[in-house]
């Protein structure tokens, strides 16, 4: 009853922010902050995240390998509990060890650590602040990091991973030499984590480079010391586990009800899902291929349907009849309590009171009709996440220059002649705009319906010279025509003309096609547009003005549905569309000639406003990497700025367009490979996406207000700043670990130190760059001098960064003045090694010089 739930979770905070429990002795017990990401594999735990902001709440319960089913029925009614106690507005998840969702890893950015032990194994937990520690965790993950007990042996080390030799005082961490930077990076993080959170900052961290293991013989004698001499060569790295699925296509919805004393689920739908096959007085389960299974509670529905839809043994039942494994997701929600993912699943979601908010989309037939509201481009740029909300940088008031393919090469178009696109052509449009006095360009791609695959194959081809011509400045923007964004709409200030067919090549005579119907959508000249749609009285509607254009005549079309402000941008596009007289025909008052020409009346639609909103969804952000052999899509809950990886391309969704973001690091074949995924990602999306959708190319550093403002305090100064890796030194030198001199932390130094000789004050910090190696980061006592190599001689890196070409060593190629660099300080610089660098296209390697100081 209620005061019992009242009695239970009294102590509950409502305050934004993580609170977990463990169960003990089947009663929550709350978990100290400290300890958050710990888990024991023996126990189960309630982890509930406070959105705030009047924001709902998430709940999730984990079961540990290990835990008894006691515990795990437990787990689940407690949860159940909170839940109602939480007024019933919680998404619910049911978390496995190992297998946990990407929002739940979310909470703990630094990594998950299973460990040994556990109420149900009999093993007592260990108190994490205190020093008595012997333990070895491996790691693996680059998004979301794990770390796992293992047994402290040589037997456990693989050359794939990475491993944390935790000694309670000391922390070395041993990097597999087939691990990469990234996966180096969030480990050392972990250690930083483990320090800091556990032992109060007071442990120290070194890292030993498992490929170079004689650059560090004070940490490999301690290694030595605890995990005795190895024998024999090191596992063979383990493979990652199967890529996650980012979206399955097979969609299905089953109604749960209560027959005859049964509970019965039967299949009501597949995909695409619309919101009305929800009926509030039922229970339903939707299945997502088997990828995640969700359970939804209509508000009207009996007690016994919602204790029974989320009833472990009806899930589990119904998991176990379809062969899925255990550790398939499930989440459970109720009505009006939905999680983002849910409703991305449905083709469309309308919030109950949703009013018509800032630049929504209403459409009728196949074109988009959007009414915007006025706004200052300032507030814009000082608002990025209206910018992201509008889809506009500016108000188009920029500079503008297009071409169109012709012959598969680039021709200038005649500026009288800007803003009309024809369906047999491709065209380029290069937008130039200033931000704090910097400029910025956006290269859109038209491509009309009816061009040749070699006019679009051309129009890619020219995109990459002008892109390169500009040091990959510019965001580049894939526009299918008649989906055309709200910005390009406003560059061409209420005068985009789109024709069905033909070319507006000089010279060619498109053949007499008789009378020409244009479409015209907008309310101002930021967003209007006239499109051509087949001649035909059935291609009319109440709603909107039509320009029918004959030999004779232009017939300006007023529907009585259209608003004042409709009128003026159509009597204006005629004026762009035909030199020849103009005639006003009202709705309902048409001469019979306006009949003949769309060869005689016929019906069309007609209703007064028929407006569908378009459903506002959450934008999803997923990674696309081959780093682990093969190219793979995960989608990343939560998203910051943190998340955008340099050495991957991420897919911001956004749902009226797909932005592909493109690291400096990313290779070729993942920039290619995220290309074609983000067209069958469309082409898949269970909620039956356009295929059209406009596609945003945008390279890092080169962010448009579009993109950022999907971002929580976007920091524009973020790439050029470096990562500072801060290491506590050792307090206690007569612990386990008084044979490990402590090493020298600054990045270089200008006089080796031999092992023998104790460091009297190391550094309490050290600079690292993110796309540094961490080969020497930590534990590196040898010097950077020059060295002679090959047919000449490599110069120490002071004398080459951040100079003019006057001030170079005599015979240094300015331009090249990487090639003068060992191997070492190559990839310690420009963050990859000679080869990799030698890979990537002009621009990304002038991008990465001009960051190491080498342009």
């Amino acid at each position: 009853n209620s005061s019992n739930l009242n009695d239970t979770f009294r102590n509950v905070s409502r305050s934004p922010g993580l609170q977990i429990w463990t169960i003990n002795n089947m009663q929550m017990v709350p978990v100290p902050a400290q300890a958050f990401g710990n888990f024991f594999e023996g126990d189960c735990y309630i982890v509930l995240n406070n959105k705030g902001s009047g924001q709902t709440a998430d709940i999730h319960y984990w079961i540990g390998n290990t835990s008894s089913q006691d515990e795990q029925g437990a787990a689940a009614i407690y949860t159940t509990q909170l839940d109602e106690y939480l007024g019933g507005s919680p998404v619910q998840y049911r978390e496995v060890q190992g297998s946990e969702s990407p929002r739940f890893r979310s909470y703990f950015k630094n990594g998950l650590i299973y460990k040994k032990g556990g109420v149900a194994s009999g093993f007592h937990h260990v108190d994490t602040n205190v020093y008595n520690i012997l333990r070895l965790l491996h790691v693996k993950g680059r998004k979301h990091v794990t770390a796992t007990e293992v047994d402290v042996s040589w037997k456990s080390f693989n050359k794939g991973d990475i491993f944390l030799l935790d000694m309670g005082k000391a922390i070395v961490q041993w990097n597999g030499p087939e691990s990469n930077r990234r996966e180096k990076l969030k480990a050392v993080m972990l250690a930083q984590d483990i320090r800091d959170r556990e032992r109060g900052g007071r442990a120290q961290i070194g890292v030993i480079e498992g490929g170079e293991e004689q650059s560090s013989p004070e940490l490999m004698k301690v290694m030595t010391a605890v995990l005795g001499q190895r024998s024999g060569p090191l596992q063979e790295a383990i493979p990652d586990d199967a890529p996650d699925q980012v979206q399955k296509t097979n969609v299905k919805l089953y109604h749960v009800f209560e027959n005859s004393g049964n509970l019965v689920v039967q299949e009501v739908a597949t995909q695409p899902l619309t919101q009305d096959l929800l009926n509030s007085s039922d229970c339903y389960i939707l299945d997502q291929g088997g990828s995640s299974v969700m359970v939804w509670k209509g508000k009207h529905s009996s007690k016994e349907e919602r204790r029974e839809a989320l009833n472990r043994a009806t899930v589990s039942g119904y998991i176990k009849a379809k062969n899925y494994p255990s550790s398939t997701t499930v989440e459970v929600m109720n009505e009006g309590g939905e999680s983002a993912m849910f409703k991305h699943l449905f083709k469309s979601w309308r919030e109950k009171g949703q009013t018509q908010g800032l630049g929504t989309t209403y459409s009728v037939g196949k074109i988009a009709k959007v009414d915007q509201v006025k706004f200052d481009v300032m507030e814009l740029h000082a608002r990025p996440e209206l910018a992201a909300q509008q889809r506009m940088v500016d108000d188009g008031s920029g500079d503008v220059k297009v071409w169109r393919i012709e012959k598969l090469e680039l021709a200038e178009v005649n500026p009288s002649t800007y803003g009309q696109f024809y369906g047999g052509d491709c065209y380029l449009v290069l937008y130039t705009y200033q931000i704090s006095n910097q400029q910025q360009y956006i290269l859109y791609m038209w491509q009309g319906r009816h061009a040749t695959k070699d006019e679009i194959t051309a129009c890619a081809y020219q995109a990459v010279n002008i892109d390169n011509k500009y040091n990959g400045a510019p965001v580049q923007v894939r526009v299918v025509m008649g989906k055309e964004p709200r910005h390009f709409l406003a560059i061409f200030k209420g005068k985009l003309i789109v024709f069905e067919g033909g070319t507006g090549r000089p010279g060619v005579i498109s053949p007499d096609s008789g009378p020409r119907l244009f479409q015209v959508r907008g309310t101002n000249e930021l967003n209007t547009k006239a499109t051509e749609v087949l001649a035909r009285a059935s291609s009319l509607n109440t709603n909107d003005v039509f320009l029918l254009k004959t030999d004779q005549m232009c017939y300006l079309w007023y529907g009585k549905g259209c608003s004042g402000d409709e009128r003026v941008m159509g009597r204006a596009m005629s004026d762009v569309l035909s030199k020849q007289d103009k005639q006003v025909v009202m709705e309902g008052q048409e001469p019979a000639e306006f009949w003949v020409a769309l060869g005689g009346k016929a019906p069309y639609a007609s209703d007064k406003r028929l407006q569908r909103e378009e459903p506002p969804h959450s934008p999803r952000l997923f990674e696309c990497s081959n780093q682990t052999g093969r190219f793979q899509m995960t989608e990343v809950e939560d998203f910051a700025q943190s998340d955008l990886d340099e050495e991957d391309v991420m897919l911001l969704d956004t749902w009226e367009e797909i932005f592909l973001w493109v690291g400096n690091l990313a290779n070729e074949y993942e920039t290619k490979e995220a290309w074609n995924s983000s067209l069958e990602y469309l082409r898949s999306h269970p909620a039956g996406r356009d295929p059209d959708t406009p596609i945003t190319f945008v390279k890092q550093g080169y962010e448009p207000p579009t993109f950022t403002g999907w971002f929580n305090a976007w920091d524009p100064h973020k790439w050029s700043v470096s990562l500072t890796v801060s290491l506590i030194t050792m307090g206690d030198k007569q612990s386990i670990i008084n044979s490990v001199q402590v090493a020298d932390l600054s990045p270089r130094s200008s006089t080796p130190t031999s092992p023998s000789t104790p460091r009297s004050q190391p550094s309490a910090s050290m600079t690292l760059s993110p796309s540094s190696s961490l080969n020497q980061s930590f534990v590196d006592g040898g010097t950077m001098s020059p060295s002679a190599g090959g047919s000449g001689m490599y110069l120490d890196p002071q004398l080459l960064l951040n100079k003019s070409p006057s001030e170079l060593p005599q015979g240094v190629d300015p331009t090249q003045r990487e090639v003068y660099l060992s191997d070492l300080d190559f990839e310690n610089l420009l963050g990859t090694k000679r080869a990799d660098f030698q890979r990537l296209p002009k621009w990304r390697q002038n991008d990465l010089k001009k960051k190491a100081g080498l342009f």
